[in-house]
């Protein structure tokens, strides 16, 4: 009787000792059995920056931080001194190209021709009196009543009265003509340049009126108003909510022959548990400073780090730029 007692105790020690390694041997699948790969990124969206091409000061702000706008919607007014007082010199530059265009076109004035005729008669008739002058002085010449040094003289003064008579007979003529021809072009392209001048000057006006690129909303302002901002300096950000896209930074070895085309299912925390589906549209390595680490323990090789982006199948209602997004992969 003894006997099988002690028999029944060590069946059901042998019992406990099994059951003790299952329960361990169990717990051990569970702790060691790998677990889903969980793959975080973000959402993005694209982002315009609002500039000017013109230097000045902050005016006004018609657009607040997480307001929604349109494209076309001014959003920024900017004061720049400078453009205007530019503006009233290119105007005066183009209103004398004008005037000298006018003045090489209609001629010279009646006064001026009038001036010109009576400047070549007065020098006309200066030009008869020493001829009348030379023939006397060539006759006495002849008779040998003067000198020949007198003579010269008189010839000198007869030939010069003539240069002047013809001199004044040519202002008579240009008076009469107007200008010439290059001059009249030359004119004609100085109105052009002053025009194209006025041109550039008012297209620098409507850079001070900054408007949206693009439907979205204001997500951040840098300036504040009554600051100066200079050229290209970027006053506002408007970010297009309709293109947005989530952003995984994963290990090649995570990849799994992930490529373009294929689907992703996506959670967004701050939305709920609703599952999104997306199709990768990028895939791209990233700089070597993002290598994250060796892919074994003992390291083998460097695992590197590639950016995959992924654009939702439908629009994500709720979905800002920044928000956690997880992608559960059963590796």
């Amino acid at each position: 009787m003894e006997k099988i007692k002690k028999s029944y105790n060590l069946l059901i020690g042998i019992i406990a000792l099994l059951s003790i390694v299952a329960v361990v041997a169990l717990a051990g699948y569970i702790v060691s059995k790998p677990k889903p790969v969980v793959i975080q990124g973000q959402a993005e969206a694209t982002e315009y920056r609002v500039s000017g091409k013109v230097p000045g000061r902050i005016e006004q702000f018609f657009a607040e931080e997480g307001d929604m706008v349109h494209k076309g919607d001014t959003l920024v007014e900017i004061d720049s001194p400078e453009v205007r007082s530019k503006l009233a010199q290119a105007m005066a530059m183009k209103s004398a190209a004008e005037a000298q265009k006018e003045k090489a076109l209609t001629g010279a004035r009646q006064e001026q021709i009038a001036a010109a005729y009576e400047l070549w008669q007065q020098a006309l008739a200066g030009e008869e009196v020493m001829k009348k002058s030379f023939d006397r002085t060539g006759r006495l010449y002849e008779k040998k009543v003067i000198s020949e040094q007198k003579y010269d003289e008189v010839q000198a003064q007869y030939k010069a009265a003539r240069a002047t008579c013809a001199a004044a007979r040519s202002q008579y003529d240009m008076a009469v003509n107007g200008a010439r021809k290059e001059d009249k072009e030359t004119a004609e392209a100085l109105v052009d340049q002053a025009s194209a001048a006025l041109m550039e000057v008012e297209s620098y006006l409507g850079e001070l009126y900054l408007v949206s690129p693009a439907d979205g909303v204001i997500s951040a302002r840098f300036p504040k108003a009554g600051e100066l901002v200079g050229q290209g300096s970027p006053v506002m950000a408007v970010t297009d909510l309709n293109d947005v896209w989530f952003t995984f930074n994963i290990r090649e070895d995570m990849l799994h022959g992930l490529k373009t085309g294929d689907e992703l299912t996506v959670t967004v925390p701050a939305l709920g548990d609703a599952r999104y589906r997306t199709k990768v549209s990028y895939i791209s390595v990233l700089e070597s400073y993002a290598t994250w680490r060796a892919s074994l323990d003992t390291g083998s090789y460097d695992a590197k780090t590639f950016e995959v982006r992924s654009v939702p199948e439908s629009p994500i209602e709720g979905l800002r730029p920044g928000m956690t997004a997880i992608v559960v992969r059963n590796d």
